[in-house]
């Protein structure tokens, strides 16, 4: 028989039990913050754009093209820091305006001289690309991109702001004018508007009027843009305009000037 009978042996392990330090819980490992990454400065592209383009808006590429160090810098750092889901708005929206300026500036500089921007087009040799904003030419993140990835794959597609088209600068006479400073997140309400009322009160690119109105094409190619979230063209315009057009004005288009935008 053995020295302990059952009912012994099972209060032996209950005392035991009851004498034992209870067991504390696994502490659960902290979770990692989450990494923020910061926004890109444009201070550099500002700098540039200081030195290089005048008020009105036109570039003196020859002198770029001489000196692109800091300009290259740039290019490498927007192509290595795309917008992250952290950024604000703000911050998203800057970096792609400022994005697309430059790398217009980039496809200029490198085919320059040229006398329009469009003549780049014929000088692509990639099949089934025709003109200079179809070339992927530059990467973003890695991804290889155009122009018109950035315009109408990234901006008009997830931002809708049709006042971007104030601040896309595609290198010619007809364009809004390009500003002499960066886009930035804290500026770019001001910014935009700054840019809707100087290019609707230009004479050389819109003329509002009551009984008729000559328009950028803009407000013909992107039609779709004005007249969305129950706006209408001439609601935008009214915006901006110093003189105002009725709702039943009647509106016709300038013919747009491709000539380079150059000092």
């Amino acid at each position: 028989m053995s020295l302990f009978s059952l009912p012994t042996l099972f209060l032996t392990v209950v005392a035991l039990s009851a004498g034992a330090p209870p067991t504390r819980p696994t502490a659960m490992a902290p979770r990692p913050t989450p990494l923020v990454v910061a926004a890109v400065d444009h201070g550099a592209f500002d700098k540039l754009l200081k030195k290089y383009v005048n008020p009105k808006g036109l570039v003196n590429y020859k002198a770029w093209k001489a000196d692109q160090a800091a300009f290259n810098q740039y290019l490498a750092l927007l192509s290595k820091n795309p917008p992250a889901a952290g950024w604000s708005r703000p911050e998203q929206i800057a970096y792609w305006i400022n994005a697309y300026n430059a790398y217009t500036i980039r496809l200029v500089l490198d085919h320059y001289p040229v006398q329009s921007i469009k003549d780049i087009g014929t000088k692509i040799q990639i099949p089934f690309v025709t003109t200079p904003w179809a070339a992927k030419f530059f990467a973003i993140g890695g991804e290889k991109m155009s122009l018109d990835n950035i315009e109408h794959g990234t901006l008009r597609k997830k931002y809708d702001d049709p006042r971007i088209h104030f601040a896309l600068v595609c290198a010619s006479i007809s364009c809004p004018r390009l500003r002499n400073e960066a886009y930035t997140a804290a500026r770019l309400e001001s910014q935009l508007d700054d840019q809707g009322r100087e290019f609707l009160n230009n004479p050389a690119k819109n003329k509002p009027g009551k009984a008729a109105a000559q328009l950028s094409k803009y407000f013909d190619w992107y039609k779709g843009d004005w007249t969305s979230n129950g706006q209408t063209v001439v609601s935008w315009v009214n915006r901006y305009a110093a003189t105002k057009m009725d709702p039943n004005t009647k509106i016709s288009y300038l013919d747009y000037n491709w000539q380079l935008n150059e000092q």
